[in-house]
């Protein structure tokens, strides 16, 4: 992989991060397009994800402030409710993480026919929690959240959106859609960087493709502009209500895969 294949990648990955269009699905794609194979080497997904995490800190900067300075006031409050469902939501994709790893990297080198088959899924999800109206809580549960955790460790498949997968689960479950996308959004900091870490104490940042450190760069650098620059317009979008258009677009997209495959 080149230093321009990696800076596409990178706009792709950070874009469609937290657009629900799956970001896994499309680096899959456009790596099938560039004729590239970024399977034997986890480090440039490593990199931009970390990218994408880092977006997601500076745009909800103000909130995670908040939610530290009323956790160490070291009682029981809201920000310390809101950061133990956090947690509680983690519980799903770290039993898969721990239990389920190997399988789902055999997932991800099985071609685009998973892929396809997930964005279809994902669209009837958006369309699913469109036209699906419940009553309306007025925040998000501790039930909720381990739900929404759930659809998350469900979402490691690649095709499959998370932030799609989350945002949909949360509406279905009757929460506002301003604190879906907040909570979807945070939820994943712990997880990622989780990851990122482990596998760079684990040397797993070596594998069998070839991949520079300016093709790394030039991969972190424009995930996380794009990514600053998509996690914003999905917060309007989100309030909007228009997450169906994105059914159709991921329609699109799985024909796309199963005719690349």
């Amino acid at each position: 992989m080149n230093w321009l294949e990696a800076l596409v990648l990178g706009i792709v990955q950070g874009i469609t991060e937290f657009l629900p269009v799956s970001s896994s699905g499309h680096l899959q794609i456009g790596a099938a397009l560039f004729n590239t194979n970024t399977d034997g080497n986890m480090s440039f997904a490593i990199a931009v994800h970390a990218a994408t995490v880092l977006s997601t800190v500076v745009v909800f900067w103000h909130v995670i402030v908040k939610l530290f300075a009323g956790l160490f006031k070291f009682k029981w409050n809201d920000e310390t409710a809101y950061i133990v469902k956090i947690a509680v939501s983690m519980i799903p994709v770290a039993i898969v993480g721990i239990f389920f790893k190997d399988a789902i990297k055999t997932v991800f080198g099985s071609g685009l026919v998973i892929v396809g088959i997930c964005l279809f899924v994902t669209a009837i999800l958006l369309i699913f929690s469109y036209y699906f109206k419940p009553r309306t809580k007025n925040s998000i549960s501790f039930r909720d959240s381990f739900i929404i955790g759930i659809a998350q460790a469900i979402a490691v498949l690649p095709g499959l959106s998370r932030s799609g997968s989350t945002i949909a689960t949360g509406l279905l479950l009757g929460n506002k859609k301003e604190d879906v996308a907040q909570f979807s959004f945070l939820m994943v900091l712990v997880p990622v960087m989780g990851e990122a870490l482990l596998d760079l104490i684990g040397g797993n940042f070596t594998g069998n493709v070839s991949i520079s450190g300016t093709a790394l760069i030039a991969g972190f650098l424009s995930a996380f502009v794009s990514g600053l620059f998509a996690c914003k317009v999905m917060l309007n979008i989100v309030r909007r209500g228009k997450l169906v258009w994105f059914a159709v677009y991921c329609a699109i997209a799985a024909i796309a895969a199963l005719a690349l495959r």
